[in-house]
């Protein structure tokens, strides 16, 4: 098994494209005004309407309505990503800060409310757990 993507589903589909392309640097592909992805080397974030939801199981996802996940992007520096973000986003929850694990994370809500962590590994440890996975946001 391998996991690919998290989607996350909204009532307005083209605000958070716009939005999550601006803060990752990664450009969407569009493939319906219901539904986009925006790919990273080791991921997907797919952004989804609440139109797309009957096709699933009626009811069973409510925009802007997460409380518990978080969208984790890998960065190079955290720092300046925090620096060029400032006019973007609407609400950090957290700056940049050294976390006990060995990141360095800056904790923000995307418009929908989603909790969105950019971080980037500063001790020896945590730079060689991701030493191999690429980075969407610098």
């Amino acid at each position: 098994m391998n996991f690919v993507s998290i989607r996350v589903i909204t009532d307005d589909v083209a605000r958070l494209v716009t939005f999550y392309e601006r803060v990752t640097g990664v450009r969407a592909d569009r493939a319906t005004e219901d539904f986009a992805e925006l790919r990273t080397a080791s991921a997907t974030l797919a952004i989804a309407s609440t139109r797309t939801v009957p096709l699933f199981a009626p009811g069973s996802a409510r925009p802007a309505d997460n409380r518990s996940v978080v969208v984790e992007f890998l960065v190079d520096d955290v720092d300046a990503v925090h620096r060029n973000l400032v006019d973007v986003v609407g609400e950090f929850v957290t700056e940049p800060t050294t976390m006990p694990w060995g990141n360095r994370a800056l904790l923000f809500r995307d418009p929908d409310g989603n909790l969105v962590n950019f971080f980037t590994p500063v001790t020896p440890a945590a730079v060689e757990k991701f030493s191999g996975v690429g980075r969407a946001a610098s």
